[in-house]
């Protein structure tokens, strides 16, 4: 649907905004909302919210605003989270033990099923009822799993090369925290974060408004 629409990445990236604010308004039992009223909420310009959702459909009716719950749906549906995604991830160690010990996940369709690393101390080890393998064996249980998403929180110097692994294997999808961009081919969807970035890019905000510059709201 993106692609074919030519849907801005922009727009795309705010999509989890509006769905993390709609699940928090569900939980308080609001059941519409305008534009205005979602536009205050999110530091986002009410026509930039019609905007973003009409490349979608529009979801809204004049005069009523939005169904909650009805938005929510949807803009979940466009996100894929309607679907369940098992998942794995390579690299054990601070960041990926706090990621596997999230349970924020599979309440949106993500299913942690493996854990991988080349450290001894580690393997063996339960997080959440899964069990630490060793990465010799991953693409065994990956092919046999149809694992469909990897999570990478692994050193640099490996860390091209097992993606490259995992996109023979089948898998679908990379979100990768390790210190290097990755670019495989079309068929596997790559989703780079790097935490550094995001300090940088605070630390630049902190900055500006030291020198009285405020940064401009996206």
């Amino acid at each position: 649907m993106i692609e074919e629409r030519k849907i801005s990445m922009t727009v795309v990236r705010r999509l989890p905004r509006y769905y993390r604010y709609l699940g928090e308004l569900l939980q308080k039992g609001v059941t519409k909302i305008s534009s205005r009223e979602l536009s205050e909420k999110m530091n986002v310009t009410a026509s930039q919210i019609r905007q973003d959702l009409n490349n979608f459909g529009g979801f809204g009716q004049q005069g009523y605003g939005y169904n909650v719950e009805y938005l929510y749906t949807e803009i979940g549906k466009i996100l894929g989270l309607h679907q369940n995604y098992k998942m794995i991830i390579v690299g054990v160690g601070n960041l990926g033990q706090a990621i596997a010990n999230s349970n924020s996940f599979s309440k949106r369709g993500f299913k942690l099923v493996g854990l991988f690393d080349v450290n001894p101390r580690l393997i063996g080890m339960s997080i959440h009822g899964v069990e630490v393998q060793d990465i010799d064996k991953m693409e065994e249980f990956v092919k046999e799993n149809g694992v469909e998403i990897a999570i990478l929180t692994m050193p640099k110097a490996r860390v091209k090369e097992t993606a490259e692994s995992l996109a023979q294997w089948g898998i679908k999808g990379l979100w990768n925290f390790s210190p290097v961009d990755l670019f495989l081919p079309e068929t596997v969807q790559v989703e780079n974060v790097h935490l550094s970035h995001s300090l940088m890019t605070l630390a630049y905000k902190i900055n500006e408004a030291e020198h009285g510059r405020k940064p401009k709201q996206l």
